[in-house]
């Protein structure tokens, strides 16, 4: 009697697990594409209505700066090379800007001389993933695998030991992906100005990046630029030049705190 009570018992348990975990899985490893209300008039950006915020906050996600401090944290995603990554270093080097620069597998394996000028000017070189996967679609291993393949490979190039900042492929997360790589020592970096600079076929020159960009500038603000757009390269020396003409400075991301968990004071 008392083995079958506890068959039964057991049974129960295992089924309340199968019924329960799922579901747990599916709320972990839900996507989200990273979007966010934009500045006007120089009010914050904001996440508030996106669904995710709360997720962020609890993997140290980093989006915005303190929204009463006028400083600006200028990144470049860098997917491949398209000929203009000299020119916006010779930029942030004559501006005197530090930046971070997201690469991928792709690009360390085909421009190892500007990852090299990146660190030698004190650029920060970030995470973005090996092979530009969806990284909500992988397996934990998978996600380990094309973290550290970037990592070991800067460094091998580089020579500088460390890679603390991950900046998700296409903006794609999930809680499962932050967790994970906040517990490999990442920092996910989003941002807070952005637009449509990616397209190579449809540059519109660099009057129409300065206006993108001027437009929506805020205190606290984290940048996405493209490093393969010609109307950013051209346009960069004036964002910076006017930016700081309205009482910006520009900082580097390691000055940068995180969303406080929820809370917290």
């Amino acid at each position: 009697m008392v083995n079958q009570r506890s068959r039964a018992m057991l049974l129960v348990f295992i089924l309340l697990a199968l019924y329960l975990l799922p579901a747990e899985a599916e709320g972990a490893s839900r996507p989200f594409h990273f979007g966010f209300k934009r500045s006007v008039n120089g009010n914050p950006a904001s996440i508030n209505e996106e669904g995710f915020k709360e997720i962020l906050e609890r993997h140290g996600g980093i989006f915005l700066g303190n929204s009463t401090e006028k400083s600006l944290y200028m990144t470049f995603d860098n997917g491949y090379e398209n000929g203009f990554t000299g020119q916006i270093l010779d930029v942030l080097k004559q501006k005197k800007v530090p930046a971070a620069f997201f690469v991928t597998g792709h690009y360390i394996n085909d421009q190892p001389e500007l990852l090299k000028r990146m660190a030698a000017e004190g650029h920060i070189i970030g995470n973005h993933s090996w092979s530009h996967p969806d990284m909500t679609q992988i397996s934990t291993e998978r996600i380990h695998q094309e973290l550290d393949k970037v990592k070991q490979a800067v460094e091998k190039v580089t020579g500088k030991p460390g890679m603390s900042y991950l900046r998700p492929p296409r903006g794609i997360f999930s809680e499962h992906t932050l967790r994970v790589s906040h517990e490999m020592g990442y920092t996910n970096v989003f941002w807070s100005i952005a637009y449509k600079d990616w397209d190579t076929k449809q540059q519109k020159g660099r009057q129409y990046a300065y206006n993108q960009v001027m437009k929506q500038l805020h205190p606290g603000a984290v940048l996405l630029l493209h490093s393969v757009s010609r109307d950013n390269t051209e346009a960069l020396g004036s964002i910076i030049d006017a930016a700081r003409q309205q009482g910006y400075d520009f900082r580097s991301l390691d000055d940068l705190k995180p969303l406080q968990p929820l809370g917290s004071p």
